[in-house]
């Protein structure tokens, strides 16, 4: 065999070698390397996690680690590691699950209902990367409040309940500035004139919409509650709201979980701001985070003569108004025989 023969030969080899390592990282690179059944699962890294954290995280997820480190390394993956949420989807090859991890993908956040502060702070800490510790120290630092000219009673204010488009890992304080930024976008000019029309201030509005927000969960009869408190504020009567003497006997037991169906005569003489049978006018800030109909119904009250309300025994769920408190005490007397024979003590 002549010495241009073997040449040949071993170009051919060379080209099929290469060739077939050529084939072998495109198929570990773009064969399938997951384990998970679901279609679709998220992943969440933690800020300032580098590689090596990321392959702890990710490896229930990946079957073939050392393909997926090998492509990470090609594609330049291990030193630019990026904190965030993830999608991996099922039967991703290497490439794409490298390409995913390079794609934060948020998140909507979504809360109403929240009683309190703490409570909100741990239902926004369950939710993305800041825990409820972080967040409220954020709520309640000193120089934010001041800023936004509230306290540590009325902040609750600040966050109005919807489903907000969030990346995981925000930090406690660009959550709460997104929220002081969503706060002011909510009090349009046509709120605030309205507002003023009730002789209220935007914090006002919220405490009271607070009490409309627990009286009843029917937003249809919201306007007409909030008419009632207007009223009463109006003349210079005590709003004696129950929502609210449940608040302050919480309160001041320090134990939230208590579950108070019926408020009794004792619990009246509860001692609290609170307490809107002991001290006249609004509280010093939301006993609840009210939602947005609530927070309407105080901007559009229902106009009318009403001072007096109690829950209906025959319109479950809703309310009968009164003008003078004869007519009013027809209605109590109703509602405490009703509620007496349902065994309701407490």
């Amino acid at each position: 065999m002549n010495f241009k023969k073997i040449l040949t030969y071993l170009s051919l080899a060379v080209v099929i070698g290469a060739s077939v390592y050529g084939y072998l990282i495109y198929k570990n690179i773009f064969s399938a390397n997951t384990t998970f059944s679901e279609k679709e699962v998220y992943v969440n890294i933690p800020t300032d996690s580098n590689y090596n954290d990321v392959i702890q995280i990710i490896t229930p997820y990946i079957k073939d680690m050392e393909l997926f480190q090998m492509t990470a390394e090609k594609k330049s993956y291990v030193a630019n590691v990026k904190p965030g949420r993830f999608l991996l989807k099922r039967d991703m090859n290497n490439n794409d699950l490298v390409n995913a991890l390079r794609v934060n993908v948020p998140l909507n956040l979504a809360f109403n209902n929240q009683e309190r502060l703490e409570d909100f702070a741990g239902r926004i800490g369950s939710q993305i990367e800041a825990d409820s510790r972080s967040l409220m120290r954020s709520f309640t630092d000193e120089d934010f409040l001041k800023e936004q000219n509230m306290t540590r009673e009325n902040v609750l204010s600040l966050f109005i309940p919807n489903s907000y488009e969030f990346f995981w890992n925000t930090s406690a304080d660009k959550f709460r500035e997104r929220m002081a930024k969503e706060y002011r976008k909510f009090w349009t000019p046509e709120r605030l004139q309205k507002a003023a029309a009730q002789n209220l201030t935007p914090l006002e509005v919220a405490t009271l919409a607070s009490i409309v927000h627990k009286e009843t969960v029917k937003s249809d009869e919201r306007p007409r509650v909030a008419g009632v408190y207007l009223n009463r504020l109006n003349r210079g009567i005590k709003l004696e709201a129950d929502p609210t003497v449940i608040y302050a006997v919480k309160k001041n037991a320090d134990d939230f979980d208590i579950e108070i169906k019926r408020v009794l005569y004792k619990d009246l003489e509860t001692n609290s701001p609170y307490n809107t049978y002991m001290y006249e006018g609004l509280p010093p800030g939301p006993i609840a985070m009210p939602d947005v109909t609530a927070l309407d119904a105080v901007l559009n009250p229902e106009k009318h003569n009403y001072i007096f309300f109690c829950a209906s025994v025959t319109n479950f769920g809703y309310h009968e108004f009164a003008v003078t408190a004869a007519q009013h005490e027809v209605n109590r007397q109703k509602y405490v025989a009703w509620i007496s024979k349902q065994g309701i003590k407490r």
